[in-house]
């Protein structure tokens, strides 16, 4: 008997008709047909943006970023860049002549530079390692870049190249590690280290600022900043972490070194966790940066520091803001921060005073990816997203007044295609406290039929589901499912204690949460109970393979790179200190990576289930996804494998998710009878689908 629940329903739709009338259903094909807008950057006068587009070539495989400009108010649009190689990263030059920019046109990722007045641009550096992240210095005599290189070599160039060179013509072909940490994310080290360098403009001259055996900056999945020039160009503040076991430490410290060269100082070494990403207030007084306080935990809530050059004084700013800060600017005047918060699903824009520490909400646009402050501090450029609307640039006075929509690169196919935006609903979950729930109904909804329900559980599992386009919430709709998306124990933006709640407790508050979900979910006159599945990545993939054992709720299940058994887990991961924090300990010291461990209930599979996984996932090791598929199979559960050779935790978005859509399409359809792939999938394996 269906359960009768009480659930909380927050509608943000429809004035006049449905928003889907006289357009046609989302598909994979137009997943890429959108433009990915990004990186928007502000010429110092104030008076134009540069920005980056890339575009997508589905039956090719291949994407394509070009840099474009216009004007402050969105006018005057034009593409600055029409090379067939990559180009992105546009920064402007202090004086606002050259823009610089990385691109892969020769030597793989270079600085080039492009004078704004025309011409054409010439390149800047040549290193056979590659660059990353370059930052103007202020005079604009000097760019840093960061680069991953043998230590014994630094700025050698030849070095590196004739080392290198060995490694991949040589008959023997061996990883070699006397330590842990020997591999990261989806690479190995092979005895690399990341170094920051500064090139003249004029010369092209290499320096390597940060010599010795450390990653400096450190590695970062985010991004982040890693380096910095004060504001009088005569330092750089660069992020770094020297403790001894690297495998088992978030810490991370601020170091400054001058331009010139010499030992750097470590100025946050009080603090055994996370200090990172470092930027100067414009008067030179402070750098601020975001710090953790627990050490080995990396899901402890960011917090906005500011350190004080003069005093050496360190000052926490948000403390009062019970959510993790996410990025930050200075304002011109160096009065105030303004700074990105994960908040309820969304991601805001706050302002918070250096002297007070008050903060106030700019503004809440859904889901603002990146932004920057105009040089007179009187308004902001911002990429943002929905559910239902792709990312664009928009712009917003400081007041949070003003909002007006800078680009159209998308337009023409939300005015073609039903995007469809997302509903919420909460649910009292575990503890009784509230879950979060967004709703995306399919195509052609109507209230008087019922639909297949996909449930999808995300990653992390410290993370959030936010109101932001993805793939997901758009491929499915329009293939005639429901899709709902679960922000339950463990999910950021509701508080940390939230947050915290999931750490040593797995398959606690959080199952219950996801089955209570399900439930009112179950409950709503519109959704088919007999004909629900359920999907997830990474530890939403473990959320899969867990509930593969405790319950035949489902009809079906999809897990992408999941954790099947944590004590194999533990041996092959990279970071260490999360399951050791998350698991309260080794697996010599903790019962709990048994009493947790999907693979310790196979006897109970039951429910046919897709396995994805990445051949190059360090994080989460392929051989998980291989063990699980081989219980499944052993016990006849119908079960499928696809295995992705090149790819690591998060597949290439157009090599390899298309397949990764159709697929889930594909196995949703069979068993719970909506819409299918449109191309065999046996035939996309073999390259042989178009």
């Amino acid at each position: 008997m269906r359960r009768t629940l009480v659930v909380a329903w927050a509608f943000v739709l429809l004035l006049s008709g449905p928003v889907w009338a006289g357009k046609r259903a989302f598909t994979i094909e137009d997943l890429y047909r959108i433009k990915n807008v990004a990186d928007p950057q502000i010429s110092p006068d104030g008076k134009q943006i540069a920005f980056v587009v890339t575009e997508y070539n589905l039956r090719e495989g291949k994407s394509n970023s070009d840099l474009w400009l216009m004007n402050a108010d969105g006018t005057h649009l034009r593409q600055l860049t029409h090379s067939e190689a990559a180009d992105w990263y546009p920064r402007w030059s202090p004086d606002g002549k050259t823009i610089l920019f990385l691109s892969t046109r020769k030597d793989g990722a270079q600085i080039w530079l492009l004078p704004v007045e025309g011409g054409e641009p010439r390149q800047l550096t040549k290193m056979s390692t590659g660059v990353s992240d370059p930052v103007w210095s202020p005079d604009g005599k000097w760019i840093a870049f960061s680069s991953s290189v043998f230590p014994e070599c630094g700025a050698d160039d030849s070095c590196n190249r004739a080392i290198q060179e060995k490694m991949n013509d040589g008959p023997i072909q061996a990883h070699l590690a006397d330590e842990l940490l020997y591999r990261h994310w989806d690479f190995w080290k092979d005895g690399k280290v990341v170094h920051t360098f500064v090139v003249e403009v004029e010369s092209g001259n290499v320096r390597d600022l940060t010599p010795g055996p450390f990653d400096a900056p450190a590695f970062s999945l985010e991004g982040g900043r890693g380096y910095v020039f004060s504001p009088d160009g005569k330092e750089i503040c660069f992020v770094s972490n020297h403790d001894r076991d690297q495998a088992l430490s978030t810490n991370k410290d601020l170091w400054v070194v001058p331009v010139t060269g010499g030992d750097p100082v470590n100025i946050t070494d009080d603090n055994e966790a996370y200090d990172a990403d470092p930027l100067y207030s414009p008067d030179g007084r402070y750098i601020a940066y975001r710090m953790q306080k627990v050490p080995g935990y990396e899901s402890d809530r960011f917090r906005l520091a500011v350190y004080d050059r003069k005093t050496g004084t360190k000052r926490v700013l948000t403390e009062a803001f019970d959510n993790w800060v996410v990025d930050f600017r200075w304002s011109p005047d160096s009065k105030s921060i303004y700074f990105l918060g994960e908040v309820r699903g969304h991601v805001p824009l706050y302002r918070v005073d250096v002297a007070t520490g008050k903060t106030n909400l700019v503004v809440d646009d859904k889901t603002i990816d990146a932004f920057e402050v105009a040089p007179d501090g009187k308004w902001i450029a911002y990429v943002r997203r929905s559910v239902a609307e792709p990312r664009e640039i928009y712009r917003v006075t400081v007041a949070g007044t003003g909002r007006k929509r800078l680009t159209e690169f998308n337009k023409p196919i939300e005015e073609e295609v039903d995007i469809r935006p997302a509903e919420e609903m909460w649910v009292k979950g575990a503890d009784g406290d509230s879950i979060h729930v967004f709703v995306v109904k399919p195509h052609g909804f109507d209230p008087s039929k019922k639909y297949p329900l996909i449930l999808n559980v995300h990653g992390g599992p410290q993370s959030q589901w936010a109101d932001a386009f993805r793939g997901d919430w758009q491929v499915y709709p329009g293939a005639g499912y429901i899709v709902a998306f679960p922000n339950p124990h463990g999910s950021t933006g509701y508080g940390q204690r939230f947050t915290e709640s999931i750490s040593g407790d797995w398959g606690g508050k959080v199952m219950e949460d996801i089955m209570k979900v399900t439930d009112a979910l179950a409950a709503l006159p519109w959704v088919d109970e007999e004909r629900m599945g359920a999907m997830g990545w990474s530890w939403g993939g473990y959320a899969m393979m867990w509930l593969e054992g405790h319950t035949d709720r489902f009809k079906c299940l999809a897990a992408m790179m999941g954790v099947y058994d944590l004590r194999s887990m533990y041996g092959a991961t990279e970071e260490l200190w999360f399951p050791e924090w998350d698991m309260k300990g080794t697996p010599w010291t903790s019962d709990l990576y048994e009493k947790f461990s999907p693979s310790n209930y196979v006897v109970n599979f039951k429910t046919p289930c897709l396995v994805i996984t990445g051949e190059l996932d360090f994080r989460v090791p392929y051989t998980q996804s291989l063990q699980f598929f081989t219980a499944l199979q052993r016990r006849g559960v119908p079960s499928r494998l696809i295995v992705f050779k090149n790819d690591g935790h998060w597949p290439n978005f157009v090599k390899s998710m298309p397949l990764y859509y159709a697929a889930h399409l594909d196995w949703f359809s069979r068993w719970l009878g909506g819409g299918g792939s449109p191309w065999p999938i046996e035939k996309m394996v073999r390259n042989m689908a178009w």
